[in-house]
């Protein structure tokens, strides 16, 4: 489902500051802000946000990508407001998306929303001067998590550059790889992309991939060969919330599983990432295997999250 508005969802944040699609940065800045992320991982504890009031508006359930925003504003010293339920907020009496953004813009420096419906946090971008970070919009993107992402591939590859990276699963809702595709067109990867054909990568992303020069290549068996090749394993778990069809959900939810045995001929350097949260398409003889980053992936949420807030504010981060 897309939100209803004429706008079209590659379009750029109105208010510059904003940070709605992952395409909204280029690699520079990108670069800038895995640098400052590096300087917060080592100093967290900054009172940058002295007097600054974030809202977080969660009109979908999160877990970490709230709890990590919120936990980077009170460790830079400032205030949170906001809600994680929607129902217990005006919008279940009716009020439109355009009056509670207009309502919590005159209370807060800053907006980090998540919301259902696809282009709704650009179109929260027009309806205020505050500037917002899209923390998930439907299907579409998440920007912050793919800065994590970023950061998680640099810090374990030492590089951006030349990776050869596997995505697996749920590509058709998976909105973190939709983001981790875009943001991957400046630094020349190899995608493969491991999924049946009712959760294949959407073609406008693969159209993505042809018109950036970006090398892809389909497979529906997760085999030792694409395995063994991969620099980055990215697994995603299939979401139940985004099938109208519960049937085809349970056909397709366990089609994609990756355990320990899996992993005896992997690259040394070989990392797996998940966006969490997992169900069963990781094992738990995984998670003390030297291949397994994901917890790790989850932690670099906060000193990502922490550069993203202080770029949206235009606070300057001095070592």
């Amino acid at each position: 489902m897309q939100w209803n508005s004429p706008f079209n969802h590659h379009f750029t944040a109105m208010n510059t500051k904003s940070l709605v699609s992952i395409s909204d940065i280029g690699r520079e800045e990108i670069m800038e802000l895995l640098a400052t992320a590096r300087k917060f991982e080592e100093k967290p504890n900054r009172r940058l946000l002295e007097g600054k009031v974030v809202a977080t508006l969660f009109f979908e359930p999160s877990t970490r990508t709230r709890l990590s925003f919120e936990t980077a504003v009170n460790r830079l010293g400032g205030r949170v407001i906001g809600f994680s339920d929607a129902s217990n907020t005006s919008t279940s009496k009716g009020e439109t998306l355009k009056d509670t953004i207009k309502m919590v813009s005159n209370y807060a420096d800053l907006i980090v929303m998540r919301h259902h419906l696809e282009g709704a946090a650009l179109y929260a971008t027009e309806v205020t001067e505050v500037p917002v970070i899209n923390a998930g919009d439907g299907a579409h993107q998440h920007p912050s998590q793919t800065m994590l992402d970023l950061y998680s591939i640099y810090k374990t590859q030492g590089r951006l550059e030349n990776l050869t990276i596997t995505l697996v699963g749920d590509l058709k809702y998976g909105r973190t790889v939709h983001s981790l595709i875009m943001a991957m067109r400046w630094f020349n990867p190899t995608f493969r992309f491991v999924a049946c054909k009712e959760l294949g990568m959407p073609e406008e992303y693969k159209a993505f991939c042809r018109d950036n020069g970006i090398r892809f290549t389909e497979h529906v068996d997760f085999s030792p060969e694409v395995i063994n090749s991969s620099d980055i394993i990215y697994m995603t778990r299939v979401q139940r919330e985004r099938f109208a069809d519960i049937m085809e959900y349970e056909r397709v939810k366990d089609l994609y599983n990756l355990n320990a045995a899996m992993l005896g001929e992997a690259r040394e350097n070989m990392r797996i990432l998940h966006p969490l949260p997992r169900v069963n398409e990781i094992a738990l003889d995984v998670d003390d295997n030297p291949h397994a980053y994901y917890f790790d992936q989850a932690r670099n949420g906060l000193y990502a999250r922490e550069a993203l807030i202080c770029r949206s504010l235009g606070i300057d981060v001095t070592d």
